[in-house]
């Protein structure tokens, strides 16, 4: 399956497609020095985060989609050079109106975890 939303991400700030299903997304992000928040190289985590919402974008797939809001927690420090993946699955839809978990892992253990609200419009946020 392909993705049909977010087509003009870089995949180099928010991450890149790994698997699409409906319902389910997984996406991985390469992370670089430049993402430092610190000297010591902590990652910031709005880079997670965008990770994590891209994710559920994808898990959504819908040109339309938009992000209404997150209930989030990150659960430990990433440093800059991980490569974080992001699984995302659909929880509930109720006609616009999606809720989609997320969780993402680095190294092997879970540092950031959320349940994202989306909406599927009817135009372009934009228009």
């Amino acid at each position: 399956m392909e993705s049909n939303t977010h087509l003009a991400i870089s995949a180099s700030l928010v991450g890149e497609v790994v698997e699409i299903k409906p319902g389910q997304a997984v996406a991985r992000l390469k992370t670089r020095p430049e993402m430092a928040a610190d000297e010591s190289g902590l990652l910031h985590g709005g880079f997670t985060f965008g990770l994590a919402d891209y994710a559920a974008m994808l898990a959504v797939n819908d040109p339309l989609v938009v992000l209404g809001g997150a209930d989030v927690r990150f659960l430990a420090a990433v440093r800059c050079g991980e490569e974080l993946l992001a699984t995302a699955h659909l929880e509930t839809q109720d006609g616009k109106k999606h809720r989609v978990r997320c969780f993402v892992e680095s190294c092997g253990k879970r540092v950031f975890e959320g349940t994202f609200t989306c909406f599927v419009l009817d135009k372009p946020l934009l228009a």
